[in-house]
């Protein structure tokens, strides 16, 4: 069976897990951390993928001890489902899957606001209330600080994207001086 299929079965079963249970916001924000941790550990992703290496208890030992705080028990059963089914090798995906669906179903967006200095709070504001408006949803920023921007901004939302960089506006002069170069010669 594919993998994508299987990740999106398992995250869904979750996301509907935790609403009926009202755990959501405390299993998201866990799911997110320990994404984080395999993603940044190598050797945690290679011990919690290995099939006979490491037993299952020790595979929990070290999830639990990586995310630094207690693991909620909708989240532990959960685990302790993908080990039984022998799924825990793909873990990080059906996290995220699990993140993007819980978000998803709670109205909330996630978007980048990439800047050549740190924004101020005003345009974090106005993003946010301009997405509120806009979807109904609410959204969680990430906001990147990029100085090959030279200034403006560049934000990503869904499939949506609002480039008003100077970087961008200086490439467009650029094509637009090339394509009547072209024409002269």
């Amino acid at each position: 069976m594919n993998t994508s299929i299987i990740c999106t079965r398992y995250a869904d079963a979750l996301v509907k897990y935790v609403q009926e249970t009202g755990n959501g916001p405390s299993v998201c924000q866990q799911a997110e951390r320990l994404i984080r941790v395999i993603e940044d550990v190598p050797d945690l992703s290679r011990m919690v993928s290995a099939r006979d290496v490491v037993s299952d208890a020790e595979k929990m030992r070290l999830l639990r001890s990586a995310l630094g705080e207690p693991m909620t028990p909708d989240l532990d059963r959960f685990i302790s489902l993908l080990m039984e089914n022998g799924r825990i090798g793909i873990l990080p995906l059906i996290l995220r899957d699990f993140v993007d669906g819980y978000q998803r179903n709670s109205g909330i967006r996630k978007a980048r606001l990439k800047v050549a200095v740190p924004p101020p709070d005003s345009l974090l504001e106005r993003l946010k209330s301009l997405v509120r408006e806009r979807t109904g949803c609410e959204a969680l920023i990430d906001v990147e600080v990029d100085p090959s921007l030279i200034g403006g901004f560049v934000f990503d939302i869904d499939d949506a994207m609002i480039d008003t960089s100077v970087a961008h506006q200086l490439e467009q002069i650029r094509l637009q001086f090339i394509e009547r170069n072209r024409r002269i010669v």
